[in-house]
């Protein structure tokens, strides 16, 4: 039997309140099966750990998280912590030191999972996004000159790199091949002349490996559009860090609300360990109330199957959610329901029962 180490932060906000359903999950799943085991070491990272101690990890955290075979992050943010502070101290530290390049974002309709858009079916909504995670709009670099004077001015760089877009164009590709489905790269190349027309000029020689493969590119604002009036066309799309940021909750709108956003942050080649969580936020206003959905945090734990070739596993514990949202029985308040957080965690593990 293999066992597997995550690290886990359940941060702040709700973040341990839907991180203990999803261990739940990963552990009933495990269990049901038979192939896999865990190993959980918890690590009290984020805002309050900050207030308490000035910073958001441990000073050797990088180095402590090294050794596991993933990361399991609940949530980060809190009121009285800057947002840029919580975001690049603890979670933008950790994508950047392990090289987790590569973004994944489902944005897949479930059976029984709200629609704000009339017809709507799991056939029509069914893109999965690959972002660039690791450089572009979010590197960090810039500068801020004369603060506070007339003269103020604040630079924000973009770094594109060939290697950066290289690898992660081709890792769409990858995907798709294996999937059979299209490519879309979207980009913003009439209005930012050396980024994203280096950025298409990389997609046009890449997609050139790939003959057999259908592609398609759209300007971000169009992208959008279509994302709402068809988003049929979209199956594999390949963008950006900032594009993909924003895209993805545009696509978490389509597919049931941010309570069902799961996103995995990817080393590729294993190097370091890939992190894995639901992408709603801390939502401190409902923290502590037991009403957080949970299921984001499971399909994450579905995608943490995936990744590590448990793929049967993954797909059950995505059915399982499916299951559950069909029902519409056991649901938290996002989604029309009353139940509790631990009472959506237990159902999940009924179902799975019945699963296996």
């Amino acid at each position: 039997m293999e066992t597997l180490k995550i690290a886990v932060i359940p941060g702040d906000g709700i973040g341990p309140e839907v991180i203990a359903e999803g261990i739940k999950a990963l552990e009933k799943a495990a269990q049901l099966d038979g192939r896999v085991q865990f190993e959980f070491t918890h690590f009290p990272w984020g805002c309050e750990y900050y207030l308490e101690h000035g910073r958001m990890m441990d000073e050797d955290g990088i180095d402590r998280l090294k050794d596991f075979d993933a990361i399991y992050l609940g949530a980060v943010g809190y009121p009285g912590v800057p947002d840029h502070i919580s975001l690049w101290d603890l979670l933008l530290r950790i994508r950047k030191s392990f090289d987790q390049y590569v973004n994944i974002r489902p944005i897949q309709l479930l059976n029984g999972a709200p629609c704000p858009l009339k017809n709507s079916s799991k056939e029509k909504i069914d893109m999965l996004f690959i972002r660039e995670n690791s450089e572009g709009e979010y590197s960090g670099a810039g500068d801020w000159l004369f603060k506070g004077k007339p003269e103020e001015v604040v630079l924000q760089t973009g770094v594109f790199s060939r290697k950066g877009t290289e690898r992660i164009i081709r890792y769409a590709f990858e995907t798709a091949k294996e999937a059979g489905k299209t490519v879309t790269s979207i980009s913003k190349a009439n209005a930012l002349n050396y980024s994203m027309v280096f950025w298409d000029e990389v997609f046009e020689e890449v997609s050139k490996e790939y003959p057999e493969i259908q592609t398609y590119s759209y300007l971000v604002d169009a992208a959008a559009m279509h994302m709402i009036t068809d988003p049929e066309r979209f199956e594999v799309v390949v963008t950006s860090n900032l594009f993909g940021d924003i895209l993805t909750d545009v696509g978490a709108a389509l597919a049931g609300g941010m309570g069902l956003a799961a996103g995995a942050n990817i080393n590729p080649e294993r190097e370091y360990p890939s992190m894995f969580e639901p992408v709603h936020g801390s939502a401190p206003d409902i923290a502590g109330k037991g009403v957080a959905n949970p299921l984001a945090t499971v399909w994450s734990a579905s995608q943490m199957f995936d990744f590590f070739g448990y793929n049967v596993l993954g797909e059950k514990l995505l059915k399982a959610i499916e299951i559950l949202l069909e029902e519409n029985k056991v649901l938290t308040p996002d989604l029309g329901g009353s139940a509790s957080t631990s009472e959506v965690g237990d159902r999940i593990s009924e179902i799975l029962n019945d699963l296996f």
